[in-house]
């Protein structure tokens, strides 16, 4: 990717925002509108977003099936996602899908069903992770959580 590239997709784009919609599964957005915030989002040429944050949060999400390509049908460069909201959806684990976009610095997984504490454990192969949000899913309960 050439550095004019990189330049143009940015954390301080306004994020592509899918909060609040009852998404139910991750295809769902391809045809869902992003909401409207104060700053209009930047696309490319192909159409695609240049942001680096993706919120979807507050939804019905049980799974992120198809989510690579889904983002990459929605983001011009996926591999710079830097932040994932999916906090307050219905998820029970962490999938690896995750693990795959190693720009990740933000991921919010706050308010789910995630049960087992070892889930955790997945995202180790991050390198740029700095904010990971948990509370409020069961593994609360399990010994270690802190």
């Amino acid at each position: 990717m050439s550095k004019e590239d990189y330049m143009n997709t940015s954390v301080q784009e306004p994020p592509l925002d899918y909060s609040f919609r009852s998404i139910h599964v991750i295809q769902d957005l391809t045809s869902e509108e992003p909401r409207t915030g104060l700053r209009p989002l930047r696309h490319s040429k192909s159409g695609k977003s240049l942001t680096q944050s993706l919120w979807l949060n507050n939804n019905v999400l049980n799974d992120l099936k198809d989510f690579s390509h889904v983002v990459s049908l929605l983001l011009e460069h996926p591999e710079n996602l830097a932040w994932i909201d999916l906090s307050f959806n219905d998820l029970t684990s962490i999938d690896p899908v995750l693990t795959t976009f190693f720009n990740l610095s933000v991921l919010y997984l706050h308010g789910n069903s995630i049960q087992r504490l070892g889930e955790v454990n997945k995202l180790a192969v991050l390198p740029r992770l700095r904010s990971l949000t948990l509370h409020g899913n069961p593994i609360e309960e399990e010994k270690g959580y802190r």
